[in-house]
């Protein structure tokens, strides 16, 4: 396994050589009947040159690109292929060799990551010389299809629908886009009939198609006498899709049926002047309706893409969608992912911010670079435009704010030449594509962003993290995460986060013995974040006791367990701040309308911000993420002494309910008291104080109860079973808690049909309870929880079959007091 232990460095010798690809294959077809013969590669990872029967029919340089080459004359009955793949370090050290007029950094990454040097240099998967949270496998290969295609007179390339909708004529219509290798000297005119049975549509268009390059785009009005039900994020209605028949009928050559899904919905991106603040909004509308965006960052599911399976996918995005996200930025770093990526997407209703693919670094801009570009943009928007999920195209990740902040200690002298770089490279090319190939969806530049007040300042705002414009990125790893008043108030926050570590279960998987230590070699090697492992312990700090145990496994187990609980306690702070800012501006900040994590998946099996392990484990930052992406949540707030309570929620309408306060005591089962609050109202999408109290007030209401001594949670309950999660508010560290208990934690496991049912009991209060039943795949319907009660109910689903046995025999059951 390249993943075990220290492979990684070990097998470093694989990417510095050069490795060919070859076999011998038969022409299932008789070559003589057909006008043009081509060889398609739908992706080759990354710079290549491409023999049959010993003659070079063509070379690539770029992973995101599809490459055609004609092999009408070459192609014999039985026939040899070879893809000789050149090493891509010897690539992009010689690109950079040979740039000579100025350097474009950054030459290396930090030495931490072990990484290689100059990937600004190749059209690769930028994260493949390595990251901060994964490893450098710079692979070579075909990780895409490949194929031959024989045909006369024309083939069909791409095909494309996209929905419109006209707002004075109250009409959709379907754009359908067709592009096609017209091999025929001379124009083909012909017939293409669009049926769309269950919108009772069809319609029938004379085309012609030119030589070459032929193209014919449709505009298909919808039957206005059918209700066209559109396509929603999660947690907002339905994903209803059309199924769609286009029947192309030329005067030559064959009839070509295309049969797809049309999905309608609109999209705009709103940057207006907001009253009582200065700059612009930044939020999205979906069919009209603004949406708050809850979700987090995708990176690639593996260094090695073929092991990245449909299943894969399912798991991760279904996991994300059972957290109650609606989106997902696919980031810059990475890979456009598979088609099947951005399928399951449309069904589950997961928006995707579609980056492309620059990251974190300066790209050149010499003429066969901006070519290689400008193919694979136009490539992947034909490809993916279509997908009703992706919501917006994004230039680039972090790159504006590489220059604006000046990363790369860039003279002052030398600035212009490098904006200008930034301006040819993402404006003048791929804005410029983007806006050409898609009509139907916005582009920003960079993330983050000023948006509008970015292209007001030639592309290069001065402050590209301003609150008051766009979207911002956010870290912060020294101070104390349960501050909110740290946290910027921002429109748009697309990027924050903290680390933890996987499960021991995770890690068991590729390492040995030796390695079970937070200080082992291998816990420093697979820590890619400079410092990352002390940060984590600094955080801890804040608010818990470290571990002390004498054996070292238990001791390992406790951090892991300890960051686990720190990172979802961080981010929930986070991200409670972020949905509480949503409808208030305060000192000309607010408004925020977006919350998304760094990050949500891993790569490897390491340390890092995701909430979701290698394999699809559920770190317990993914379980209070379905709690804190609640569709109705109360959050809690101190200023100044005095607890807030906000109402926040998605839902369409308003709501009548009931909020109730409880006051426990660490060192009691019973509650100390319960406050009730009738008709409160919760505004529909909407984020509003809806309690207010000074803490000591609300001690000596409770009677004898400390900051240190007590703990408060609350719900919001209503009609017809609508209910948040209970959440809970800190009166003070818990390492200075008085009161907690060690606690006996004990659980009981019967099956119910496909579900496990967990009763657990416990003696005493027991915060941040983990249910982990080690490499047994499956999740719980909650975990990493307060148990304020000696009994609990939680349920496990598993995603392979299992047994009572196995779950009574892989089950560890720890809560903090188990940290010793």
């Amino acid at each position: 396994d390249p993943y075990y232990r220290f492979n990684d460095v070990m097998y470093r010798w694989i990417s510095l050589d050069n490795w060919t690809y070859s076999r011998t294959f038969k022409t299932p077809f008789d070559v003589r009947k057909w006008q043009k013969v081509n060889l398609v590669f739908e992706g080759v990872d990354t710079v290549a040159e491409i023999l049959i029967n010993n003659i070079t029919i063509g070379r690539t340089d770029n992973m995101f690109n599809r490459y055609g080459f004609d092999i009408t004359r070459i192609i014999k009955e039985v026939n040899f292929v070879e893809v000789r793949f050149l090493s891509a370090i010897s690539y992009a050290a010689e690109q950079s060799r040979c740039h000579k007029g100025y350097r474009v950094p950054p030459a290396c990454p930090p030495p931490v990551q072990k990484g290689e040097c100059h990937v600004n240099f190749i059209r690769k998967e930028q994260c493949s010389f390595s990251w901060d949270w994964g490893p450098s496998f710079p692979t070579q290969g075909i990780w895409k299809d490949v194929r031959i295609e024989a045909y006369n007179h024309y083939h069909l390339t791409y095909f494309t629908l996209t929905p419109f909708f006209d707002k004075s004529a109250q009409q959709w219509s379907l754009q359908i886009e067709s592009i096609f290798d017209v091999v025929s000297s001379k124009q083909i005119s012909g017939l293409v009939t669009v049926s769309i049975p269950k919108l009772q549509t069809q319609r029938t268009f004379s085309v012609k198609l030119q030589p070459g390059e032929g193209s014919i785009v449709l505009l298909v009005n919808i039957n206005k006498s059918a209700t066209v039900e559109t396509w929603w994020p999660n947690g907002h209605g339905k994903q209803i899709g059309y199924n769609v028949a286009t029947v192309f009928t030329m005067e030559a050559g064959h009839k070509v049926e295309k049969f797809s899904k049309a999905y309608f919905r609109t999209i705009e991106l709103v940057q207006e002047p907001i009253s009582g603040s200065p700059g612009l909004s930044f939020y999205f509308r979906i069919n009209g309706r603004p949406i708050f965006m809850k979700g987090s960052n995708w990176i690639p599911a593996d260094s090695f893409q073929d092991r990245v399976t449909s299943d894969i996918y399912r798991l991760l995005l279904k996991s994300a969608a059972d957290a109650n996200m609606n989106v997902l930025r696919v980031w810059g770093g990475g890979v456009y992912e598979q088609d099947e990526f951005y399928d399951i997407c449309d069904e589950l209703g997961i928006m995707i911010w579609q980056d492309f693919m620059f990251a974190c670094a300066l790209y050149p801009t010499d003429q066969n670079y901006l070519e290689s570009v400008r193919a694979e943009v136009t490539h992947q928007v034909r490809r993916l435009k279509s997908h009703p999920s992706i919501i917006l195209w994004s230039g680039n990740n972090e790159n504006e704010a590489a220059i604006a902040s000046n990363w790369f200690s860039i003279p002052h002298a030398d600035r212009e030449v490098y904006i200008r770089d930034y301006v040819m490279l993402y404006v003048k090319n791929i804005q410029e594509i983007v806006l050409s190939e898609d009509k139907s969806r916005p582009f920003i530049v960079s993330s983050p962003t000023n948006g509008l007040e970015s292209a007001k300042e030639g592309w290069i705002s001065q402050n590209p993290y301003d609150t008051h414009y766009g979207d911002t990125h956010f870290y912060d790893y020294d101070s104390d995460c349960w501050d909110w008043t740290h946290y910027p108030k921002t429109r748009f926050a697309s990027e924050y986060g903290f680390q933890s570590w996987p499960s021991f279960s995770t890690l068991e998987k590729v390492s040995s013995a030796e390695d079970w230590s937070y200080t082992s070699n291998f816990s420093l090697h697979r820590q890619h974040h400079k410092n990352g492992n002390d940060e984590m312990i600094q955080q801890i700090e804040h608010h818990f006791k470290l571990p002390q145990s004498t054996d070292p496994v238990k001791k390992f187990k406790d951090m892991i367990y300890l960051t686990q609980v720190m990172q979802a306690q961080c981010v929930k702070a986070e991200t409670e701040f972020y949905r509480f800012s949503r409808s208030e501006i305060i000192k000309g900040e607010g408004h925020t309308m977006g919350a998304l994590y760094w990050q949500l998946n891993d790569i490897w099996q390491a340390p890092s911000w995701a909430s979701l392990e290698y394999g699809g484990k559920w770190k317990l930052l993914h379980y209070f993420a379905q709690n804190f992406f609640a569709p109705l949540l109360p959050v809690a707030y101190e200023d100044g002494g005095v607890l807030f309570i906000y109402g926040v929620s998605d839902l369409h309408t308003d709501h009548q309910l009931t909020l109730r306060v409880n006051v426990h005591a660490w060192s009691s089962l019973e509650p100390l008291c319960t406050f009730l609050e009738n008709n409160v109202t919760v505004k529909a999408q909407s984020a509003r104080p809806i309690y207010k109290e000074p803490v000591s007030d609300l001690l000596w209401r409770c009677g004898n109860c400390t900051r240190t001594g007590c703990v408060v949670t609350f719900d919001l309950v209503g009609q017809g079973g609508l209910r948040s999660p209970t959440n809970h508010h800190f009166l003070s560290s818990l390492k200075d808690a008085v009161g907690l208990e060690k606690t006996q934690l004990s659980a009981s496991i019967s099956q119910q049909d496909s579900v496990y049912i967990f009763d657990l009991q416990t003696t005493a209060v027991a915060p941040f309870v983990s249910l982990d039943v080690g490499s047994i795949k499956g999740r719980f319907n909650e975990n990493g929880f307060l148990m304020t009660e000696k009994r609990k109910v939680v349920m496990f689903q598993p995603w392979e079959p299992t047994t009572v046995e196995q779950l009574e025999k892989s089950l560890s059951l720890t809560s903090l007091m188990d940290v010793t």
